[in-house]
């Protein structure tokens, strides 16, 4: 691929990507199966299960496996827990990666749009995102329960188009996941990923991408404002 990529608007994903929030996840986690009366997974164990949203954490911490569902009732029961310890410590200690900031700074200066697209359930992600003060960057903010599918679909990312109004190929995604790349691909948009984020403990450089970056202002150096 020839860089910079003349694109128009830039979508960025939130968990591993814009923030840091491993830590507040894992600490509802952890109360979870403190009131569940179950071992607690270690930090990166947990860890390695972020990526496919909280329904898909509770579902691996119960298990101990990436794939596997528990008993209904007990997810339930479970997954209420993990929402309220959740929602009350959303933002307990997440926080930006770096370059994060000064990425969306220099994404504005230089005329982009920028959204967020996250499968975090809404009611978790614009709190996290106004707690960490970025929510005010993004002109589009679309979470996993915004549309009736979510990333890898590719619906999100089409959904961006229409709004913008442009073609697949004048979108960037910046994530950290295959559920990302998956995503980009199904709809036609270009991909960087991030190497720091929750991709199952498995290097990105394996994924289906056009770029890795080492963070959001170094994307900003392969990309510029298509005419």
């Amino acid at each position: 691929m020839d860089f910079p990529v003349p694109v128009r608007v830039v979508v960025i994903d939130l968990d591993g990507t814009l923030l840091n929030t491993a830590p507040d996840l894992a600490y509802a986690a952890e109360q979870m199966m403190l009131e569940l009366g179950r071992p607690v997974p270690d930090l990166d164990t947990i860890r390695s299960y972020i990526g496919n949203g909280v329904s898909r954490l509770v579902k691996r911490v119960l298990t101990g496996d990436m794939d596997a569902d528990p008993d209904p009732e007990e997810f339930r029961h479970a997954y209420s827990i993990y929402e309220k310890h959740y929602s009350a410590n959303v933002s307990r200690e997440s926080r930006p990666f770096p370059g994060v900031v000064e990425g969306l700074q220099k994404m504005r200066a230089m005329g982009l749009h920028v959204a967020c697209i996250t499968n975090k359930a809404e009611k978790f992600t614009i709190p996290l995102l106004r707690d960490t003060g970025l929510l005010d960057y993004f002109e589009l903010v679309l979470s996993g329960d915004s549309l009736p599918r979510r990333k890898p679909d590719p619906l999100p990312l089409q959904h961006a188009c229409q709004h913008f109004g442009i073609a697949p190929q004048q979108l960037l995604l910046i994530g950290d996941s295959l559920n990302d790349t998956q995503a980009a691909r199904a709809a036609g948009t270009h991909v960087f990923c991030v190497p720091y984020g929750y991709n199952r403990g498995r290097p990105v450089q394996e994924l289906d991408l056009d770029a890795v970056v080492p963070s959001l202002a170094d994307a900003c150096e392969k990309i510029a404002l298509a005419s």
